[in-house]
């Protein structure tokens, strides 16, 4: 059923991109560009939509069902564990007394040498 949502979920994803780009925008007319009178329509009421704009609309619908469905499918498979349970590592403790730190032959006794790890 996920693979069936995710191949409906591409596929509108894709359309909807395409859609978007066949678009003819509101102020594209040349007359906007040098101050038409189209250019104070842009955002006031245009009329009635036409089929790309309907066909975006229930495209954008099904890409958010699908999103939220894919969502959905997601959260069902980390149910049993939360966020914290995932990242945590669990640490035991141990208590175990430090090994004395051996002499190196060709250090002297007050040299800082003894100090960097082996």
């Amino acid at each position: 059923m996920e693979s069936l949502v995710w191949i409906v979920h591409i596929i509108v994803a894709v359309s909807l991109i395409a859609l978007v780009l066949l678009q003819h925008g509101k102020g594209a007319d040349m007359g906007a560009a040098f101050g038409g009178g189209s250019a104070g329509s842009l955002f006031g009421s245009t009329g009635s939509a036409n089929f790309l704009s309907h066909s975006t609309a229930v495209l954008a619908t099904l890409f958010f069902m699908t999103s939220l469905t894919l969502a959905y499918f997601g959260l069902q498979e980390h149910e049993s564990k939360s966020v914290l349970d995932r990242t945590t590592v669990p640490v035991t403790s141990t208590t175990q007394p430090a090994a004395p730190q051996q002499q190196v032959p060709g250090q002297n006794a007050g040299s800082k040498a003894s100090d960097i790890p082996q």
